[in-house]
């Protein structure tokens, strides 16, 4: 304990690395405030969340809040170190400062005996407990998606809106509450980063709700294994995605000129509705061979040919 406490709250303010400008906001971070909230409301005690300006632009900042609102500091998760969490120390003079499922690094370091208490996750000397984020409010599962674009095929010239289709679906996809996984078809043994095999591939888009693509290889990996496509033909006119599309009789389809959020929303409910069924459907379609396809006929082209 460093100093004396004050009893009953009047204003709790809440903060974190989640609220400093250059700080930054972790999963764990916002699940561990999660829990410190629900604490708080079970107990009565009014509250308000700082956050980085440059994570929610809309939310309370430090340069709106009034020291002089709040009896009590709160800081919340990560490691008790560094000028950003002291000068909570200077700013908030008057309030009693509470660290709590924090990590203290050094406990004779200013950051952190600047608090009147410090209930940490792991301190030297002292044993751990479990981090808040393990306790925190339970949440409704969000798809999760791959996204599989690129930013240019040279082959297209003046054709290609590679660029353009990458920058539309992307900013739309950030929108989406969703679990976003950007992927790559491209096979290397020695980047760990990228699959070596396309057993490998299929394995990461076998366990997806959906792919968001402008690739041919995406809209074929993905359907092969029964996961559903929302594909986005890159080149002007349509050219290979389109025809594949087709080929498959995959609806999911949207033109490079046709590209908006309206169409994409409506394809996007589309594939985890309806579309799931179908992509199993197709994915069946292509396991037991029911339409020829190239190498079939380039048996018969070689036997006829020689």
């Amino acid at each position: 304990m460093y100093g004396r406490e004050r009893p009953g709250p009047r204003k709790v303010l809440l903060t974190g690395w989640f609220s400093f400008r250059e700080g930054e906001a972790t999963a764990g971070d916002v699940l561990a405030l999660r829990r410190v909230e629900e604490v708080l409301r079970g107990a009565g005690m009014a509250y308000d969340v700082v956050w980085s300006p440059g994570f929610r632009p809309e939310a309370l900042h430090f340069d709106d809040v009034r020291p002089g609102d709040y009896s009590h500091l709160v800081f919340v998760c990560g490691p008790l170190h560094g000028p950003q969490v002291e000068e909570l120390h200077r700013r908030f003079p008057h309030c009693v400062r509470i660290a709590v499922g924090t990590s203290v690094i050094d406990p004779d370091g200013a950051a952190v005996t600047g608090f009147h208490r410090v209930l940490a996750r792991d301190a030297p000397g002292t044993a751990p407990s479990e981090d808040l984020a393990a306790r925190a409010p339970a949440a409704p599962a969000r798809p999760v998606v791959g996204v599989i674009l690129t930013d240019g095929q040279r082959e297209y010239g003046e054709q290609s809106r590679h660029g353009q289709v990458a920058r539309g679906v992307t900013r739309w996809l950030a929108g989406k509450d969703c679990a976003r996984l950007e992927l790559e078809t491209r096979l290397d043994t020695h980047d760990w980063h990228l699959s070596a095999t396309p057993a490998q591939v299929q394995s990461v888009l076998a366990r997806l709700d959906l792919v968001v693509t402008d690739r041919l290889d995406g809209l074929v990996l993905a359907l092969r294994v029964g996961t559903p496509v929302l594909a986005v033909d890159p080149v002007a006119g349509g050219a290979k995605v389109t025809a594949q599309a087709r080929a498959c009789g995959w609806p999911a389809l949207l033109a490079a000129e046709g590209l908006d959020a309206r169409r994409l929303d409506r394809w996007w409910d589309w594939c985890l509705t309806s579309g799931r069924v179908a992509a199993r459907q197709l994915r069946d379609v292509f396991r037991e061979g029911r339409v020829a396809d190239g190498a079939d006929r380039l048996v018969e082209v070689l036997a006829t040919r020689g």
